[in-house]
């Protein structure tokens, strides 16, 4: 089926279905433009949060499909490839939390939403990329077990007061860590005047030489109140094309061309409409975990909507 007509169909199917897309800023680009929300993993879990559609299907990575599902346990939530799974949720299961929990008695267990349900419910708290510093630091606790990105640790740390230490002790995110410092010094010659933003999943040597260290959602920002008109994205490649819809008259350049997820480019407008025609691929979280995951995020939009207001 043609483009166009995909697009015909995934509209028909989301008023027969009363659906509502959510796509993460990494998507294709024609996945983002048939959604009805774009944003990062925190966006995506606000908006979640506050939508009365019955069916709600989540263009993203499984942990923010969960999200979704445990945000909202009387809707269907529906991710089109279920083979969209975050390597680095993958690397914190809740055994691994349990064990640094049983090791630190009195520290303070903040996730990144980076995780899946199962290591959430035994979280006192998530987080995102966005609002590492803030939540960290509404904490009592003066040590934070954090995990699983060891450089969102670093940058956290950075900005915190508290002793924050990883688990695992090698977190990552593979797109992220392919960018280098001769990367980026290499581009800051060819664009003397261009801002430099990068996402804190990158290593710490890259973190240090940008003019801004933001989330997919605050370069967003960044490049809307910005005066100036060329930006080096060290990011993946997905909000690149985003920034270059939003802003055309400013110049986006990507830190590194293949900073590509494959699982996030793994939905496509065809399982789009495949997930919405025959209602699949449900995302289901078992309640007794979902039930504690949720205290956990709900503490987090809490703390987040509160600094808002403020």
């Amino acid at each position: 089926m043609r483009e166009e007509k995909l697009g015909e169909e995934i509209l028909r199917l989301k008023r027969e279905r009363d659906a509502v897309i959510l796509a993460h800023n990494y998507q294709r680009p024609e996945v983002q433009l048939i959604a009805d929300y774009i944003g990062d993993s925190l966006d995506l879990a606000r908006y979640s949060a506050k939508l009365d559609a019955r069916t709600i299907l989540l263009a993203g990575v499984n942990f923010m499909a969960e999200m979704a599902a445990i945000l909202n346990p009387d809707k269907t939530v529906l991710i089109p490839d279920p083979m969209a799974r975050c390597p680095m949720a993958g690397q914190l299961p809740a055994q691994k939390v349990l064990e640094a929990k049983e090791a630190n008695p009195n520290a303070a267990v903040v996730l990144y939403v980076n995780t899946l349900a199962e290591a959430k419910a035994e979280a006192d708290i998530v987080c995102t990329s966005a609002n590492a510093p803030l939540v960290i630091d509404a904490m009592d606790e003066e040590e934070v077990l954090f995990g699983p990105d060891r450089n969102l640790a670093y940058f956290t740390q950075r900005h915190s007061g508290k002793r924050i230490s990883p688990i695992p002790e090698d977190g990552y995110c593979y797109v992220h860590k392919m960018f280098s410092p001769s990367d980026i010094g290499l581009l800051k010659e060819e664009h003397p005047r261009a801002e430099i933003l990068v996402h804190p999943e990158c290593d710490p040597e890259v973190q240090r030489l940008a003019d801004h260290v933001c989330s997919t959602s605050q370069m967003l920002l960044r490049a809307k109140a910005s005066y100036a008109e060329e930006f080096i994205i060290g990011t993946e490649v997905g909000l690149v094309e985003r920034l270059r819809r939003e802003y055309p008259g400013k110049r986006f350049i990507p830190a590194l061309d293949g900073a590509i997820c494959k699982q996030m480019k793994r939905h496509t407008l065809q399982k789009v409409y495949l997930s919405l025609r025959d209602k699949k691929y449900v995302v289901r979280v078992p309640p007794k975990i979902a039930e504690r995951a949720r205290a956990a995020i709900d503490r987090m939009l809490e703390i987040s909507g509160r600094a808002a207001r403020d």
